[in-house]
């Protein structure tokens, strides 16, 4: 069922391209250093999870750590206020909140999760959370799979409390980083996103020119899915996302719990545009909770969050990781 088209954004990733509803959507090195908004975390870094048989870990956290504190500095930046330095307002994406770094909005819950949670406050302002991992290398050497995972609850809330609920694992392109005008040329790979509190997962590739271009912005190529066996809301799933090097063309992946959903290959976006998107240092990831915003407002028919919303939900992840594949046999 198609859905009221979104505002385009100002040049600025992130998730606010989406047209449909669960059966099609339209939906590196270190940094040198943390973005001007940011503000620094402190605890020291978490121990990886073990990577899977004939993969090597790249980087991890599992979020290890005292209830309260903050995820690792050595390995996240978080984001604060409306947007980047120069950049369109409220992140591109007509998102309400405002990020900080507040424990109560971002902090590790003692039993090994990371909790990001929007608050509405006396006010009525919504706040939230946004990290982003400091390195921006995640790209895999020729000839080998990049597999990016993270194992996370959304916000246990649906229906007319969850309106406005916006929950994201993505990555983008280093270029970015700094810029912020060269989306999505560089590429967006969203991993996990979802609205409203509905049972999907969605999977999007960004890409070329805006708007239109071989990735169909501002929409970009996409898919989603329920979540098996529970819902998405009620229990931790996985969500992966897979860069193939090892194929000609060279393939996309999107998976939740193990089961894949999404492929796009080279073939289907260009050379010219995949080398942009591929051809640079690599990616950084990101983790936020919006509150509001053209992907949810479009799903929902109007504006969102509204006064059934409630406030206090929280993502929780369990661990993001990245792994490299040891072999240069890859499936199709």
């Amino acid at each position: 069922m198609p859905y009221p088209p979104l505002r385009r954004r100002s040049r600025m990733p992130r998730k606010a391209r989406r047209r449909t509803l669960v059966t099609a959507v339209c939906t590196a090195v270190l940094t040198t250093g943390p973005l001007t908004t940011g503000a620094l975390l402190t605890t020291a870094a978490s121990s990886p999870p073990p990577p899977p048989p004939g993969w090597s870990l790249v980087w991890s956290d599992d979020f290890d750590g005292a209830a309260g504190s903050p995820p690792s500095p050595q390995n996240w930046i978080i984001d604060t206020g409306h947007g980047y330095p120069g950049g369109p307002p409220n992140w591109g994406t007509g998102e309400i909140q405002r990020y900080t770094a507040d424990p109560a909005n971002v902090s590790l819950d003692g039993t090994g999760n990371l909790k990001i949670t929007a608050i509405k406050g006396a006010s009525g302002e919504w706040t939230s959370s946004r990290i982003e991992t400091r390195r921006t290398d995640f790209k895999p050497a020729e000839g080998r799979v990049l597999r990016i995972e993270g194992r996370l609850q959304m916000p246990n809330v649906t229906e007319a409390e969850a309106l406005g609920y916006w929950p994201a694992f993505w990555a983008l392109g280093s270029p970015y980083r700094g810029d912020y005008q060269n989306w999505p040329s560089i590429g967006e790979f969203d991993i996990m996103e979802n609205v409203n509190g509905i049972n999907s997962v969605w999977g999007v590739l960004h890409c070329g020119t805006n708007p239109g271009g071989p990735c169909n912005e501002t929409s970009g190529i996409g898919a989603s899915r329920a979540c098996p066996g529970s819902a998405c809301q009620s229990a931790m799933h996985t969500y992966r996302f897979e860069w193939d090097r090892s194929v000609s063309p060279n393939r996309l992946r999107w998976y939740v719990d193990g089961e894949q959903y999404h492929r796009v290959g080279e073939d289907r976006i260009g050379a010219a545009a995949w080398n942009d998107m591929t051809g640079h240092g690599g990616y950084f990831l990101l983790l936020n909770l919006a509150m509001g915003g053209a992907f949810p407002n479009g799903v929902a028919g109007h504006a969102t969050p509204t006064a059934t919303t409630v406030s206090g939900r929280s993502m929780l992840v369990d661990h993001v990781a990245v792994w490299q594949s040891g072999a240069t046999a890859g499936r199709r």
